[in-house]
Parts: structure tokens; sequence; C-alpha cells
């Protein structure tokens, strides 16, 4: 059984009882433990009532990341006050969506598109990504669910369909954590349909581990992305673009589909 990753020294702080999102992601440090090996980083971000990303902690894990460490991680963001989340943003990992609902019950999660996009690009061939992209979104940027169906049918029977069914298979085995966003208006669904949110947070975080390439202890490693992290949140507050695209009217569309549980009136 892996054991839970080791969370950073900022896990005291209180949290808001409820979130509209959280996306949660991992990167991978390298550190040297008797010999140098990869670990993952677990990263949680939150976007509050007024649309302001927050990053709510880092954790290096101590081996690959799996659903298990993910669990921990939720967890400890429980214990410091988050009682409800609304949507649950992640990649596709196996059993992290039963991990956030045994967490948050009532929670949405959505699978980021991009990176099952990303899938089918890698088991593909090179020269058929002009074709795969544009058919891979008609079924993340289809006006409904039964259209996205329509369109995964439309693929799967498609030439490249057939060439490729791993694909396929990558889109239906996340169908149920996939179609959500759909419900949404097309202008708030970049919002809640990838993780595209905290990729600027996790470029610096990259960005500060690559220029030092490995790292002597894993407290080495969490004080360097801690300060990368500060530096950016120093950033955004002097940034007018720091509040999430369309936010007020993603807001007012998630007060109504989830059942006045964010307290908006």
């Amino acid at each position: 059984m892996r054991s839970p990753p080791a969370p950073h020294l900022g896990r005291d702080r209180p949290l808001d009882a409820v979130w509209p999102i959280i996306y949660i992601d991992a990167l991978w440090v390298k550190i040297r433990s008797g010999s140098v090996a990869s670990k993952p980083v677990y990263l949680a971000v939150g976007v509050d009532m007024d649309g302001r990303k927050d990053v709510l902690g880092l954790w290096v894990g101590s081996e690959g990341e799996g659903a298990t460490p993910w669990m921990a991680v939720l967890s400890e963001l429980r214990n410091r006050g988050i009682e409800d989340v609304c949507i649950v943003v992640c990649d596709g990992l196996k059993g992290l969506p039963d991990a956030v609902t045994a967490t948050w019950p009532k929670a949405t999660v959505q699978t980021c598109v991009i990176h099952l996009t990303r899938a089918p690009l890698r088991l593909s061939s090179a020269r058929d990504h002009p074709k795969l992209v544009p058919a891979l979104k008609g079924v993340y940027a289809a006006p409904t669910e039964a259209a996205a169906e329509q369109a995964l049918d439309a693929f799967e029977a498609s030439e490249l369909g057939e060439r490729y069914p791993a694909s396929v298979r990558t889109w239906r085995s996340a169908w149920p954590e996939s179609t959500p966003c759909l419900a949404f208006a097309p202008a708030i669904r970049t919002v809640v349909y990838s993780t595209n949110m905290v990729e600027s947070i996790n470029s610096r975080l990259r960005k500060a581990t690559r220029n030092r390439g490995r790292f002597p202890l894993e407290q080495a490693a969490l004080k360097v992305l801690c300060l990368a992290v500060r530096e950016r949140i120093d950033l955004e507050a002097r940034d007018a673009d720091r509040v999430a695209p369309h936010w007020k009217e993603a807001l007012n569309q998630f007060s109504l589909f989830f059942g006045g549980r964010l307290g908006v009136q």
C-alpha cells in the first residue's frame, strides 16, 4: 500500500467551508533519498466565491502518483475546514473520482478534457493529429451531452476511430466524469472543464524545480516550491485579470445548478 504524502508546513491554515471549484494536479521533482528518484508533488488550487485562485497546499508524495495518497491530501483539506466543494477538476487517474466523492459526497467530479485529448494524441501518429484534434473537440465542445455522444459515436465509426480504438475507449471509460461541464453555457465551460486554471502556477513551479535539477531533501524542494507560489501570488495581486474569466456568469449558473449550496442570494 502506498504511504500518504508528507504535507507542507502550511497545513494548519484554516480554509473556507464551501468552495465553488477546486483543481487538483501533480508535478514531478527529483529528490535524492539514497539515490535520486522522481517524486510527485500534489497541488490543490481553489477558486473562491470572488473568482480568485488560492493555493491550498503542496505535498510531496513518497512514491508514484496514486488515488491513495490523493485521498490523504483531500482528507487533510476537509479537516482544515472544507465541508463542501461543488466541482473538483482532476486528471483521469484511476480511483481518483471515488476518493473525491468519499471526501465530499456532493461534489461533481470533472475530468480535465485537455488530459483526455492529450491521451489519444500520444497514442496516434502525428500525421493524423490535424484530423484528430477537431474530431475530439466536437465531443467536448458539443452543445449537449446527447450531441457529445453522437459526436463520439461518429468518431468511433470513422476511419480514425477504426485506426485508433484505444482513443475511443479512453473517452468512453471517462464519460461520467468528462461530461458534467456540458451542463453549463459554452462561455464558462473553460472555467470547469480543464486544469488550465492552474497551468500558470504549474509552469512557474516546473521552472523553479528545473533550474535546480535535483534536491537533497523533500523540505528543500517544498521551500523552493512555496517561494515560487508566493512570487506567483504577488504577481497576481497586481494583475487585474486574476479573477477567473466569466466568473460572475459562472457563479450565477453554479448557484442554480448546485441548489443553493454556495449561499448566493
